[in-house]
């Protein structure tokens, strides 16, 4: 468990960039983080002199430069980070994609059907989904839980997409250990 508490303007761009940086391994430039986060390039090289104060981003200088997230950056936003980490595949709108990947899912209210939600943590940008578009996740690697549902909302400080839940299948096989 991280110590360092963000404002939630900070986990946004920490959040953006660790995205960002994921797809190319590259320093990220401000105004590429700025465009992911809908704000100006000067609030966010404010924000990065505070986030490398934090040691949670380095700079790099030169017309290649930017902007990397630390180790302690993936931990201050409690993202895993795995050499090979097992794929849950997401669909959005009925189309594979693949740059996000699916960290954790909890379900809420299963006690109530009507109420049910997931709430599907990723590492990725989840930008593109938007209310009403149709979503599933899965199947898990051990269960082979599969969730088809309805966007609901989503928090983009930490990276949640929340769904209402259509429909929930998982196999009553015995599972192949």
């Amino acid at each position: 468990m991280s110590s360092i508490e963000l404002t939630p303007s900070q986990k946004k761009i920490l959040r953006a960039l660790t995205n960002l940086h994921k797809e190319t391994e590259d320093a990220i430039k401000g105004e590429d983080i700025a465009e992911q986060v809908d704000r100006n390039p000067g609030t966010i090289r404010n924000q990065m002199q505070s986030l490398k104060a934090l040691q949670l981003v380095e700079g790099v200088p030169g017309p290649k430069g930017g902007y990397k997230p630390t180790a302690a950056a993936y931990e201050a936003l409690e993202i895993q980070q795995m050499d090979e980490p097992a794929s849950v595949p997401i669909k959005h709108e009925g189309e594979e994609v693949t740059d996000i990947i699916v960290e954790e899912i909890d379900l809420s209210s299963v006690h109530h059907p009507e109420l049910c939600r997931a709430e599907v943590h990723a590492q990725g940008s989840i930008g593109d989904i938007h209310e009403g578009d149709s979503v599933t996740v899965g199947p898990t690697p051990l269960s082979k839980l599969r969730i088809d549902g309805t966007l609901d909302g989503k928090d983009d400080t930490n990276n949640i997409l929340i769904l209402q839940i259509d429909e929930m299948v998982a196999p009553a096989e015995e599972p192949e250990h």
